[in-house]
């Protein structure tokens, strides 16, 4: 792919499919060489089923998160990654929805998408990956992944740009020789910041330069809340949308993340 240069990435969707929408149109006015998904197409929202409907209709590719290789396997939980009651709890109340809502032939479908991607954009090797190169559901948190750390991915995994999401929260570090790890966040829910909408991340590649833009994208958030109150999805859930801030999947923060939030 050595012509293109302004890739367009979308974390975790979550079943919000008012949110992909409107990202499509953000992507399709600013134009971009390529787009992709990196995984986490389904929990906290209504109707899952719509979201691989709408990324085959528009030729998305992506990859794997950690809720399709727990659907396309007959998985009983979505293998988060988390390790607190209450974490767990409100997990599985949408792995449960979401499975149950996913019809077979998008879940095969789902068995059919990689792990990981690799893409050459010049001489620069960029890899996608969902929680990171190492582990599927692996939190990496900007305050808690030191630059030695993150190098050294960058030299195990032999690449100048590593994507990841998993975390709902976007960053970017830039390290020495060029490398850098981008989380480019999630359109599935906000970023705990008392702000209703998401992001995704546009990566320019231009020769050696790398530059990563967030992007927010505003939607109707009031639709998507009626839909989940319509499907009798937790509160906890509807007020994370209609608020901005994080009521669950908060134990597995890091100290400096809480505190960004409400909770």
């Amino acid at each position: 792919m050595p012509d293109v240069t302004r890739i367009a990435l979308i974390g975790g969707i979550y079943s919000n499919y008012h949110a992909l929408v409107a990202t499509l149109a953000d992507i399709a006015r600013r134009g971009s060489e390529a787009t992709y998904f990196l995984g986490d197409l389904g929990a906290f929202g209504p109707y899952p089923d719509r979201i691989p409907e709408l990324l085959i209709e528009n030729g998305i590719q992506g990859i794997q998160g950690n809720y399709e290789e727990s659907l396309s396997t007959g998985a009983t939980d979505c293998h988060c990654g988390y390790t607190d009651p209450r974490d767990n709890f409100y997990a599985q109340i949408s792995y449960d929805y979401t499975a149950k809502n996913t019809s077979d032939s998008h879940k095969n479908w789902m068995g059919t998408l990689p792990r990981s991607m690799r893409l050459t954009v010049g001489d620069t090797r960029v890899l996608l990956s969902h929680g990171s190169p190492r582990k599927i559901n692996e939190f990496l948190w900007r305050s808690t992944s030191p630059d030695a750390f993150l190098g050294k991915m960058c030299d195990d995994y032999q690449a100048d740009v590593i994507v990841c999401t998993h975390s709902g929260l976007h960053w970017h570090k830039r390290l020495s020789g060029g490398r850098h790890i981008v989380n480019v966040g999630v359109i599935g829910r906000p970023a705990n910041d008392g702000k209703t909408n998401v992001w995704y991340t546009m990566l320019t590649i231009s020769g050696p330069k790398v530059d990563v833009e967030f992007v927010p994208v505003d939607y109707d958030h009031h639709a998507l809340a009626r839909e989940m109150r319509k499907e009798k999805l937790p509160n906890e859930f509807i007020e994370t949308i209609e608020t901005g801030w994080w009521t669950t999947c908060l134990e597995i923060l890091p100290a400096r993340e809480r505190a960004a939030g409400k909770f």
